[in-house]
C-alpha cells in the first residue's frame, strides 16, 4: 500500500522525534536502544528500515548516531551501561579475588614452614637439655630470687 508524501512526512517526524527520546535514554519499558523499539515508538513498521523501504536513510542515521555516542563514551540504554558497568565490575572483582587466593596461599605456606622451624627448634632444645643431662661437669644454676619492686636493702 502507497503512502502519500504527506504520510510520510508525518511518519519521518515520528520517527526523529522517537530518535531523539531514545538517544537521550528514554527508554521504554522493555525496550531497547535498537531499530525495533525505534519503530514501535514512532508507530511504523520495522520492515520500513531495510531493504529498498522508504526509511532505510533514518535505520542509518540512526545507527550512526548511536555508534557516535557509545564511541565517545556515552551509553544511551540504561540497561546496556549497567551491564557495562557490571562486567567491568565482575572483572575487577575476580582479580581481587585471584590477589586474594594468591595471598592465603602464601600465607598458608609461611605458616607451614613457621610451624617445621619451631618443631625443628623444639627438637633441638629437647636434644640439648638430654645431652647436658647427661654430662655430670655441668650444674644448672639455681632459680633467679624473686625480689620485690621498690624494696630498700
Amino acid at each position: 500500500m502507497r503512502i502519500s508524501a504527506t504520510q510520510r512526512t508525518e511518519n519521518e517526524n515520528r520517527i526523529r522525534a522517537a530518535m531523539d527520546r531514545l538517544l537521550r535514554g528514554e527508554i521504554p519499558p522493555g525496550g531497547k536502544c535498537d531499530i525495533k523499539t525505534l519503530a514501535n515508538e514512532a508507530a511504523v513498521d520495522r520492515t520500513a528500515f531495510y531493504g529498498t523501504r522508504p526509511y532505510v536513510h533514518l535505520r542509518v542515521e540512526f545507527e550512526r548516531r548511536v555508534q557516535a555516542l557509545q564511541d565517545t563514551g556515552e551509553i544511551p540504554d540504561p540497561r546496556e551501561a549497567q551491564i557495562t558497568r557490571l562486567k567491568a565490575e565482575t572483572t575487577k572483582l575476580r582479580e581481587r579475588l585471584a590477589q586474594s587466593e594468591q595471598t592465603v596461599e602464601e600465607l598458608t605456606d609461611f605458616r607451614g614452614q613457621a610451624l617445621a622451624r619451631l618443631a625443628a627448634q623444639h627438637e633441638e632444645i629437647v636434644h640439648l637439655r638430654e645431652s647436658v643431662a647427661g654430662t655430670s661437669r655441668v650444674s644448672r644454676l639455681p632459680a633467679p630470687r624473686s625480689t620485690a619492686i621498690g624494696s630498700c636493702s
